[in-house]
């Protein structure tokens, strides 16, 4: 089987985000990037795809230059072919999903699976997956907690408040995995020297008709929170016995 897993360069999750001055985007000077979480664990479905049932994995994200750096990650967990969509500027959506598509299209390879992140670790859109999956006349099943392969077909499990919901779709279809599918695995130091020496494909997209146009960024402001101090050591328990008489626990 040939898998293909769409990746995308996000700040760490937990980072502080600033702003650049024009609010246009995310101030780059003082954070790390990785795949997110939901992406992560999509890289390691592929590779264990793969192992189980052969063929090849190939991972792709569209950004910068420094994107690079994402995908030499995917290849250091055992992904085989590498593809960058490059461009400076970070894209919406819908010009995203033509990109992905058009290089999917471009490819002398057909791919039997195309996994994503359930959604992005920053903008959270939920729609590059679907919109490829639509664009190509593809089955696509979201939200996906495991999945198995078997005589061309795919049985995707997704978890529910109420249960496990189950799909069946033939191949080739669209998955968006989420984390908790399984335990992404560290890279090896010999798996890191090797994706050093990877090939990388560079495509040049053209970004055309964006759709919803960006305004501005905003920071959500932080919750402030009042904390009072009763006291230092023992000269804090009268204050202390009072306060629980006071909220009726003694």
């Amino acid at each position: 089987m040939d898998i293909l897993v769409c990746i995308k360069r996000v700040p760490v999750t937990g980072a502080k985000v600033v702003l650049t001055a024009d609010e246009q985007a995310i101030d780059a000077s003082y954070l790390s990037f990785a795949p997110g979480p939901h992406e992560e664990c999509a890289i390691e479905e592929a590779v264990q795809i793969v192992k189980k049932h052969g063929g090849s994995s190939t991972a792709l994200t569209l950004g910068p230059d420094a994107a690079v750096e994402q995908l030499r990650y995917a290849a250091s967990m055992g992904v085989d072919d590498l593809i960058l969509l490059e461009t400076d500027e970070e894209w919406p959506p819908m010009p995203t999903a033509r990109a992905i598509t058009a290089a999917i299209q471009a490819q002398e390879k057909k791919f039997d699976a195309l996994l994503f992140g359930n959604e992005s670790a920053d903008a959270g859109g939920y729609q590059v997956g679907i919109r490829v999956a639509h664009a190509l006349g593809m089955p696509v099943v979201t939200g996906i907690k495991k999945l198995e392969f078997e005589a061309g077909t795919a049985v995707a499990h997704r978890q529910t408040p109420a249960g496990w919901e189950i799909y069946e779709v033939p191949l080739p279809a669209v998955f968006t995995i989420k984390e908790g599918i399984n335990v992404p695995r560290y890279p090896s130091i010999p798996g890191k020297l090797k994706a050093k020496k990877k090939v990388i494909q560079r495509i040049a997209p053209e970004e055309g008709d964006v759709g919803l146009e960006k305004v501005r960024l905003v920071v959500p402001e932080a919750e402030a929170s009042d904390v009072t101090i009763l006291g230092h050591g023992a000269a804090a328990a009268p204050q202390m016995v009072e306060l629980l008489g006071e909220l009726g626990l003694v």
